[in-house]
């Protein structure tokens, strides 16, 4: 996306890029295809099904973590999806249980819960147990779901010597925007500890968090990690389930200014998006996303900038006191209607925006190989209203 292309382009605007995306989309195609696994989209990250018909040249299913996201699998991308859910219930079950060919329990008690419902469905549905390894190497706990204590799986010490009857796969998700040694490692952990059941299911599903759409991802590695543990358990379908590496630097949010204050020496140059609405993991993380043209600085170096040094603390457009992340230095000084252009902004952000203060929320549009932009949406006040009931 050029500068000509920005100003074309209505903001604010998240705009995904097809040239970008099937760069990724083959490079997880090849992975797949050299390695002899299964790699799926988590909605979690990227569920835009506008473009799905984009991503059936790829791949064959996807994954989710809800009714919702078990629909959209069903109705929009046109398979049935491999379920995971902290905790099924009664209400939604039969119908998660419609549009999945697979569904891993988190629990024993809810496999016992619910197992018996699926031997009458009338498709095959294969029935996995979600498994903790005790190891990971995320070092933000938002995001570990091996940190002590936690909610998502059983750990190989609670898990029966002979498992449950119908019981398939194991499903294990222990990464972050992860690397393939990190995957060597938590492979060593899950052999280790629950080597002795491997060889009497039927899948493994590692989860998410395989960055392999990172420039500096050793694919390789990935490839040769995979081959070696199906030889190891020739009897064993391996699948990855990856949501950022679909949608990894594939689009931008495109900004622009409202306005620029200053207040004790800070300039913050208040824009027409939200962190906390539109760019959540900003804060959540939090991590200094890229801008386009301009560097870059340690945080509190707005506080020391001289007159001329073009420095801005970057400021959303809700009323939360903390909607805000700095410093970024500029080339020249910003002013109103100038553009600010988020980069990476596609993967998490469009599956996790709200609509706090009820402002104006970014479209989403994609810009075609051909340079035709298509906005699969435009957001109005009726979809803020229709939200609050």
């Amino acid at each position: 996306m050029n500068d000509e292309q920005i100003k074309s382009i209505p903001s604010p605007c998240y705009v995904m890029e097809e040239s970008l995306l099937r760069r990724n989309l083959s490079l997880i195609s090849r992975v797949a295809s050299e390695a002899g696994v299964e790699i799926i989209l988590a909605f979690k990250a990227f569920a835009l099904w506008k473009s799905f018909p984009i991503f059936r040249e790829y791949i064959n299913s996807v994954t989710a973590s809800s009714l919702f996201e078990a629909r959209l699998a069903f109705e929009e991308f046109g398979s049935r999806a491999h379920a995971f859910s902290p905790a099924y219930t009664d209400e939604e079950f039969d119908e998660i249980m419609h549009c999945c060919s697979h569904i891993s329990f988190n629990s024993l008690t809810q496999y016992e819960r619910f197992y018996s419902r699926t031997t009458s469905s009338k498709h095959p549905v294969s029935c996995g147990i979600r498994i903790n390894p005790e190891y990971s190497e995320i070092e933000t706990e938002l995001y570990n779901p091996c940190a002590p204590g936690s909610r998502f799986g059983m750990t190989a010490d609670i898990l029966p010597e002979e498992l449950p009857r119908g019981i398939e796969g194991f499903h294990c998700h222990c990464h972050c925007e992860s690397d393939s040694y990190a995957l060597e490692h938590t492979l060593e952990h899950i052999e280790a500890k629950f080597g002795k059941w491997l060889p009497m299911i039927k899948w493994l599903n590692l989860g998410g968090g395989h960055l392999m759409t990172r420039k500096d991802y050793d694919v390789e590695h990935l490839i040769g990690l995979l081959k070696g543990l199906r030889k190891r358990y020739p009897n064993l379908q391996i699948i990855l389930e990856p949501g950022s590496a679909f949608a990894w630097q594939t689009g931008s949010l495109v900004s622009s200014v409202v306005d620029v204050v200053e207040s004790r020496g800070i300039r913050t140059a208040i824009l027409n998006v939200s962190f906390t609405c539109h760019m959540p993991d900003c804060l959540e993380m939090p991590y200094q996303p890229v801008v386009r043209g301009a560097e870059s600085l340690p945080a509190d170096a707005v506080k020391n900038a001289a007159p001329g040094e073009n420095i801005y603390r970057l400021g959303g457009n809700s009323c939360l006191s903390g909607d805000y992340m700095g410093s970024w230095r500029f080339e020249k000084p910003l002013q109103v209607g100038d553009r600010v252009v988020f980069e990476d902004m596609i993967h998490y952000t469009t599956v996790k925006t709200n609509m706090f203060n009820g402002i104006s929320h970014p479209s989403i549009a994609l810009l075609h190989e051909t340079g035709e932009l298509e906005m699969y949406k435009v957001f109005e006040y009726e979809d803020y209203r229709n939200r609050m009931c």
